[in-house]
């Protein structure tokens, strides 16, 4: 017996979603299948095709789908409001800061804000050569020419040398954006800009140059943006005037995160008793829900006890490792 293993799982480099390719790519992905065999069929495997098909239950697992939590619903409204109030804005215009603690959802939310606004472009505008969105990430101890770079390598702009200085590398990015039709640019890790230091200054200056000369809704994320001093200061309450503050955090135990995990009665009961108990983050849940189905093989069962009291006893015997994890979360 031969395992198919599906062209999305079958292990290809990707690219980071920093780059038009990669991220064309994500919006493009359809969401993950695989076709669970049998026990009798996966133990008829050969050795060779059992790993294979280990290998692709895994990368299956990897790829979890996104649950519509309140917080990615939040974002995706608060966007697309935000980008028909700018469609006509000539003045200053609104943005979006989607703030939170580490692993609750944040870059989630906003690339799924992203991905949402292009496939709705795509459709709007069908076989047009737009480029609806650009997502960058925040350099750490970064200048306005590393933010122009990474605008730059999005773009797929040609190789930077050093003899371009960062006016004629922001007026190239500016000029490929406008005739792009960009509409909706993502930064993340908005947290790297430290307005304490003077390139942290000078970086939130050429931001909110690109603000000002690109007509598209600016989305920031970032890890507890309002207590690391990105609103103190004029720069900061200029771009705390300007913007919409959602915050992202961990699930409370109440009805929204019980419905999440009511699908995980098909995992360990260990692992869904701890989750309810720890107050989890998306991340967290990502990570230990990756994690429940190892691609070890199914030990043999141990021959049943003789003794009638000894088999009512006996512990229930432990989920198969192959069992589906659950994928909403």
């Amino acid at each position: 017996m031969v395992v198919n293993v599906p062209a999305s799982q079958a292990g290809e480099r990707r690219d980071p979603t920093t780059t038009l390719t990669g991220w064309r790519r994500f919006v493009d992905a359809d969401a993950a299948a695989f076709d669970l065999l049998e026990d009798t069929a996966w133990t008829a495997l050969p050795g060779a095709d059992r790993v294979l098909y280990d290998e692709a239950r895994c990368r299956y697992h990897s790829e979890l789908v996104v649950v519509s939590t309140s917080a990615v619903r939040q974002v995706s409204h608060q966007g697309r409001l935000l980008t028909l109030l700018n469609q006509r804005e000539i003045s200053a215009r609104r943005g979006l800061i989607v703030s939170g603690d580490w692993t609750t959802g944040k870059t989630t939310a906003v690339k799924q804000l992203g991905r949402t606004h292009e496939l709705r472009i795509r459709a709007r505008y069908p076989g047009s050569d737009r480029i609806p969105v650009v997502y960058v990430t925040t350099p750490p101890k970064g200048s306005p020419r590393k933010l122009a770079m990474e605008f730059a390598r999005f773009l797929g702009l040609p190789m930077v040398t050093r003899r371009d200085n960062t006016t004629d590398i922001t007026d190239a990015v500016c000029h490929v954006m406008i005739d792009a039709r960009v509409d909706l640019v993502l930064v993340d890790e908005i947290h790297n800009m430290n307005l304490a230091t003077i390139a942290g200054e000078d970086l939130s200056d050429h931001l909110k140059y690109f603000t000002e000369h690109l007509p598209a809704t600016f989305v920031y994320a970032g890890i507890n943006v309002e207590r690391c001093g990105l609103f103190t200061g004029m720069r900061g309450k200029q771009l705390a005037g300007r913007c919409t503050l959602i915050r992202t955090s961990a699930f409370p135990c109440n009805t929204e995160w019980q419905a999440a995990a009511c699908p995980t009665s098909s995992a360990p009961r260990r692992s869904a008793r701890s989750w309810t108990a720890a107050r989890p983050s998306p991340g967290r849940c990502s990570t230990r829900l990756r994690s429940i189905t190892p691609p070890s093989p199914r030990p043999p069962a141990a021959a049943p006890p003789d003794d009638p009291a000894l088999a009512a006893a006996a512990p229930a015997a432990a989920p198969h490792p192959r069992s589906a994890a659950p994928r909403n979360i």
